[in-house]
C-alpha cells in the first residue's frame, strides 16, 4: 500500500508541475525568405566571391511577442575544414523584419545592431566561395528575448553562447552555390 501511495503522490506532483524534469519549450518558427533566391536553390553570383560579394536581401516573419532583438548567422556546413561562418549579426532591432541587399562591412550597422567576425576574419558578409563541389549555405534568423550586449565583432561561438536559453523563435533559408 505504501508503494502505491508514493507512486500516486509522485504522479499527482508531476500533474501539478508538469515542467519538472522536462526541457524548455522548443522555439517557435520564423519564416525566412529572400527575393534573390528560394529555399534549396542556387544563390546568384552577385552574392558570392565570383560577383560583387554583397549580402543578399533577407526577410523574416512570425516573430513572437516578447522579441527584444534578432540575430542572424550564415554558415556553410560543407566546408572542407568543418562549419564555416559567412556572416554574424546580432542585437538587431525587434522592429526589423528584413535586411536589404548590400549591408556594408562594418562592425556597427547604422540602423542598429552589430556584425560579428566571420571566418574570413572580418566583420560583415563574406559570400559563398566553395573550393570544391556544391555547398549549402544556411541563413538562420533567431528571435531573442534579450539584447545580447556583446562588443562589435563577436564570433559565431560567442553569439551562440550568449543566445543560449533566450531563443523565442528561429527559422532558416538554405541556398546552394557551386563555382564553375
Amino acid at each position: 500500500m505504501g508503494k502505491i501511495f508514493k507512486l500516486g503522490f509522485v504522479m499527482m506532483i508531476l500533474a501539478i508541475f508538469p515542467v519538472l524534469g522536462q526541457a524548455a519549450d522548443a522555439p517557435g518558427k520564423l519564416v525566412v525568405q529572400s527575393s534573390a533566391f528560394v529555399e534549396g536553390q542556387g544563390i546568384p553570383s552577385d552574392f558570392t566571391c565570383d560577383g560583387p560579394d554583397k549580402s543578399p536581401p533577407i526577410a523574416w516573419s512570425g516573430a513572437p511577442s516578447g522579441t527584444r532583438s534578432f540575430a542572424i548567422i550564415v554558415n556553410d556546413p560543407d566546408a572542407p575544414y568543418g562549419n564555416f561562418t559567412h556572416w554574424v549579426l546580432y542585437d538587431l532591432s525587434p522592429a526589423l523584419n528584413q535586411l536589404p541587399s548590400g549591408i556594408q562591412e562594418t562592425a556597427i550597422i547604422p540602423d542598429g545592431g552589430f556584425q560579428g567576425r566571420s571566418d574570413f576574419g572580418r566583420a560583415g558578409y563574406g559570400g559563398p566561395c566553395p573550393p570544391n563541389r556544391k555547398h549549402r549555405y544556411f541563413f538562420r534568423v533567431f528571435a531573442l528575448d534579450k539584447i545580447l550586449h556583446l562588443e562589435p565583432g563577436a564570433t559565431r561561438n560567442t553569439v551562440l553562447a550568449a543566445m543560449k536559453g533566450h531563443v523565442l523563435a528561429e527559422g532558416q533559408l538554405m541556398g546552394t552555390y557551386e563555382r564553375s
